[in-house]
């Protein structure tokens, strides 16, 4: 299996009704030099401009990127070149990101290269700590941007910390 660090920016809160605007995603390695990055035309008219806000892109901006069945197309393609065998899809806040990725393989190419399921590394961190308080974000050590790819390294980050030097079991 290989461990794919996926993140989002939307311009809202659900897939369809709003729109995917960026996706990032890093092969967790040690080198973590192998990145995805996608920016994607909206699908819809409707926007949260404060949601919008936090990618840093404008609306205007937005309507100029690239289809999202090209880039969810690439991704998949990446994602077959990458991974010599199923991709396992974990994120910061799975709930949210596996949503719109799942939502968007499905409805542009008809299949999700990662199945059904997905990993929180929020999750993971308070289960290895025996705390559901305590945050793993003091783990990265690329700064959090909302560039999806640089937020993506940085939970990869985290999570190799976590094999390091928590002694968590995962076979890279």
């Amino acid at each position: 299996m290989a461990y794919i660090m996926v993140d989002v920016e939307t311009d809202g809160p659900i897939p369809g009704d709003y729109s995917l605007i960026s996706l990032g995603a890093v092969r967790v390695d040690e080198a973590l030099d192998q990145t995805f990055y996608g920016r994607l035309r909206p699908i819809s008219d409707r926007f949260i401009p404060e949601a919008l806000a936090v990618s840093g892109h404008t609306r205007e901006e937005t309507l100029q990127f690239e289809d999202p069945a090209t880039v969810m197309h690439d991704f998949r393609e990446w994602l077959a070149r990458t991974c010599k065998d199923r991709p396992v899809f974990i994120s910061d806040n799975n709930g949210f990101d596996w949503m719109f990725v799942c939502w968007y393989f499905h409805h542009f190419l008809g299949e999700n290269p990662f199945g059904h399921s997905s990993q929180n590394l929020g999750s993971l961190y308070k289960g290895l700590v025996k705390d559901t308080f305590r945050n793993f974000k003091h783990l990265r050590r690329t700064t959090h941007t909302h560039h999806p790819v640089d937020d993506a390294k940085g939970n990869a980050e985290a999570l190799l910390t976590m094999k390091k030097e928590m002694g968590l079991k995962l076979k890279l």
